[in-house]
């Protein structure tokens, strides 16, 4: 059988298998599995237990699970509305003013946090009702806040990152510092977009609250000041070389603790909901890996990536081309599958492309990243937008048509990193020397 044909049966069985309703992780090992029993001499069970058993005990992978933690304890902490109190005064100034505390408050959050969905939800619960009650305009309030949100993918600890080095066999640590110069280029963007809105926009932007001396926006940011130690515990750890990706969750998980503790919101229920928080949802991404690596076996037997490699490398795309091509491919697919899921489904089968291409792991990685975000935000299965729709009770479609400038500015982002892959490469050459 011609290995398009095999491609073409092992795509429909994968598209029957979830519309089916069957779990993606059990979806992807049913997929391997029956590639492996029809198309290769192997037997399928033997394989599955070995590669299955191989995923689930790597090291690298516990820092996963400990970083979902850190981020569930400080969901349920009184984090948001202190960030809040700390931001607003120092955003007065700006053209669209506290709008900024969208993109400033995420930016900051998802130095904690390696989910956009809990940045969305915790910085949501902070300036949704409080932007609301001061008057701005909610298509603006909305839209920025989904955009910016997705920054907790971007900016390191990134959970996306960690399937990514997992998956691709790249270092944790250098992604995590190439993805901070991005998400602060993003972090401008968006910004930049609030502020040139508002300058031409006038009258829709409230009368700023009473002024404030420098004193006394210092005094305010007193609160910020537990997020900005558990941010430097965290990232300081990992970037002076005194921990690894994993031993610096764990201290993440600690320093969150002590924080929530200290803010009096730490009590055995709320202790309770985020490790069950957390477990809930790290099972669900150790399925998802799961049938990815074993996928990803399945298909290196058939050698479906080695030929779809070699077909690639026959079009003669450039670079640009092959950049190109990738990124509309994987827009597309974040309109059907989560950003995980498209990563550890894709990696297998496109990363011997990407090499033989001679494209700089690091830099795809933050590449792959940044269009994950877009599809954070694009319909049907944009995580975002469902976290926006229970949080304003607005029709989806009018969510994701407020956050389409937003989307826009992230195709801004990809194409300046293009440009300039410094902005990614720059900062893990000179920390990793």
């Amino acid at each position: 059988m011609s290995d398009l044909a095999i491609t073409g049966l092992l795509v429909l069985s994968l598209f029957l298998i979830l519309g089916s309703g069957v779990w993606i992780g059990l979806t992807l090992s049913g997929v391997a599995w029956i590639g492996m029993q029809l198309f290769s001499s192997r037997p399928a069970g033997d394989a599955m237990a070995v590669t299955i058993w191989g995923s689930a005990s790597s090291w690298t992978l516990t820092a996963l699970p400990l970083f979902v933690w850190m981020g569930e304890i400080l969901f349920r902490t009184r984090l948001s509305n202190d960030m809040f109190k700390g931001l607003a005064p120092w955003m007065q100034s700006l053209p669209g003013r506290l709008l900024h505390t969208n993109v400033a408050g995420c930016t900051i959050f998802a130095a904690v946090s390696g989910s956009s969905a809990a940045t969305c939800a915790t910085i949501g619960k902070m300036t949704l009702p409080e932007l609301s009650r001061r008057g701005y305009p909610e298509h603006m309030i909305v839209g920025t806040l989904a955009g910016a949100s997705t920054l907790g993918l971007l900016i390191p600890p990134s959970i996306i990152m960690i399937v990514y080095g997992v998956t691709a066999e790249v270092s944790i640590a250098r992604l995590f510092i190439a993805g901070v110069l991005p998400g602060l280029m993003l972090a401008l963007l968006f910004s930049g977009y609030i502020a040139a809105w508002a300058l031409v926009n006038p009258g829709k932007i409230p009368a700023a609250d009473k002024t404030l001396s420098f004193m006394q926006k210092l005094a305010e940011s007193r609160s910020l000041i537990p997020v900005v130690l558990l941010i430097s515990a965290v990232l300081g750890s990992i970037y002076t070389g005194i921990a690894t990706a994993t031993e610096a969750a764990a201290v993440g998980v600690v320093g969150s603790l002590i924080i929530s503790g200290v803010q009096g919101s730490l009590s055995w229920q709320s202790f309770k909901d985020s490790l069950m928080g957390a477990t809930r949802l790290y099972c669900m991404i150790a399925l998802i890996l799961a049938g990815a690596a074993f996928l990803t076996l399945s298909m290196g037997y058939i050698g479906l990536p080695r030929h779809l490699a070699e077909w690639i490398a026959s079009l003669g795309l450039t670079q640009g081309q092959l950049i190109a091509a990738l990124a509309v491919f994987f827009i597309i697919l974040g309109c059907f599958l989560d950003g995980i899921s498209m990563v550890v489904l894709t990696m297998g089968v496109i990363m011997p492309t990407v090499a033989k291409a001679g494209i700089d792991p690091i830099w795809f990685g933050i590449f792959i990243v940044l269009v994950v975000e877009m599809a954070q935000i694009t319909p049907p299965v944009g995580f975002n937008l469902f976290v926006l729709q229970g949080m304003t009770g607005r029709e989806l479609t009018w969510i994701a048509k407020v956050t389409v400038p937003m989307f826009l500015l992230m195709c801004v982002g990809v194409l300046l990193i293009y440009i300039f892959p410094g902005i990614v490469t720059w900062l893990p050459q000179q920390m990793m020397k």
